[in-house]
């Protein structure tokens, strides 16, 4: 064996959009323990982003940190070259960077749905058009979709619930474009997951808990273990697919 000790990822290329915290933060570690050289973009929080490079490259990874908002077109696409232009062509993107704004649907301002949409839907187009210049064939897009993004189960996140359906259409599509090079596209729907923007003792934990068949909350690494396995050597005919990790909320 060489020094990769199996990794399946060993010699691979990835970006990962609002890698800094919550499932960002475990999808970057899992890719890169996996093999990968890893370029991760952030909004704030630099001292959170400089911790996440620092635990892999002290388990002998490479990560790099880069500062860019999910919204900003230029800074997006300057984070993919930048990542590009240390590590060398992309394999994998997984477009994680997403925000939701819980409020009733008339009481929405058109600032926070813009918002949304930006981050949610807008951000997911112009990272994976960046990366697709980049791809090598035979490359992974994944996206973080939401199960919401299938069945709502809970008011307060109309804006957030049609970005994600958005993300599952636009994976389904451009999975049609990209096949022929032999790349896949994949979205990936976590239920309710613990984490700082939604903690497993919250006060809108109730409901959710209870629309899972499981009666928990999901770990952030539940989710990066299916994003490893549909980047992974594994998953080649896997394409165009919704993979729900939700506990059973949309069973």
């Amino acid at each position: 064996m060489s020094k990769n000790n199996g990794q399946k990822l060993a010699g691979k290329v990835a970006v990962v959009t609002g890698g800094s915290r919550g499932i960002g933060a475990a999808i970057t570690k899992r890719l890169a323990s996996d093999g990968a050289s890893v370029a991760f973009t952030y909004t704030k929080g630099a001292d959170a982003a400089a911790s996440v490079v620092k635990e892999i490259e002290r388990r002998g990874g490479k990560a790099i940190a880069i500062q860019a908002d999910a919204a900003d077109v230029m800074a997006v696409k300057a984070a993919v070259e930048k990542a590009v232009a240390t590590f060398g062509p992309l394999d994998i993107l997984v477009n994680n960077a997403g925000t939701a704004i819980p409020n009733r649907f008339e009481d929405a301002t058109l600032e926070e749905m813009n918002r949304v949409i930006d981050i949610n839907v807008r951000g997911v187009f112009v990272a994976t058009q960046a990366a697709l210049k980049h791809m090598r064939d035979g490359g992974r897009i994944i996206s973080i979709g939401s199960s919401v993004g299938e069945r709502v189960m809970a008011p307060g996140l109309v804006p957030y619930a049609a970005t994600k359906g958005a993300v599952k259409i636009f994976t389904q599509g451009l999975a049609r474009e990209v096949g022929s090079r032999g790349i896949t596209v994949n979205n990936v729907q976590p239920g309710p997951i613990d984490t700082e923007l939604n903690p497993a003792t919250g006060d809108w934990a109730v409901p959710q808990k209870a629309a899972t068949a499981l009666n928990r909350y999901g770990h952030v690494d539940d989710i990066a273990a299916m994003v490893a396995f549909v980047a992974g050597p594994e998953a080649s005919y896997i394409t165009g697919a919704n993979l729900t990790v939700d506990g059973g909320t949309n069973a």
